[in-house]
């Protein structure tokens, strides 16, 4: 494993650890100015200063209780040069480590950049499956 992998991994993991301690200011750091963001949560696109800035992280993690259980799986990490991908399935859910009270799995793609000699993300898209049938609903309780 190449040190650029090694790094992502760890900003990756430090992301879930962050989640799961509702630690704002971890999260806000990991994105470049001007991310292109794709939440679960509308609109379509999110405002580059939008859900990822530190207010307003912390404010969702107050909504939800000071923080938010999270597990990544199926990590793939694609690094050349200044550019890396990566991918994974992740949940998120209620506080407690057993996620009694809601769980959901979906997709999550991020796109890094090397800035200042540190991998920042400057893309992220999550997205989860929805039933291509008449209702149109999301697929909420599909797990890996």
């Amino acid at each position: 494993m190449s040190d650029d992998e090694r790094a992502i991994r760890q900003l990756v993991a430090d992301r879930a650890a962050a989640m799961r301690e509702g630690d704002a200011h971890t999260i806000a750091s990991q994105y470049a100015p001007g991310a292109a963001v794709f939440t679960l949560n509308p609109p379509l696109r999110q405002p580059a200063d939008g859900l990822r800035s530190e207010p307003a992280l912390r404010a969702w993690f107050e909504e939800k209780g000071g923080r938010v259980g999270s597990e990544v799986r199926d990590l793939e990490v694609v690094a050349d040069g200044d550019v890396a991908f990566v991918h994974y399935l992740e949940r998120m859910g209620s506080p407690d480590d057993n996620f009694a009270k809601y769980s959901l799995w979906f997709r999550t793609t991020l796109g890094l950049r090397r800035l200042d000699s540190r991998w920042h993300i400057v893309h992220e898209h999550a997205s989860t499956p929805f039933y291509m049938d008449s209702s149109m609903r999301a697929a909420v309780e599909l797990t890996p």
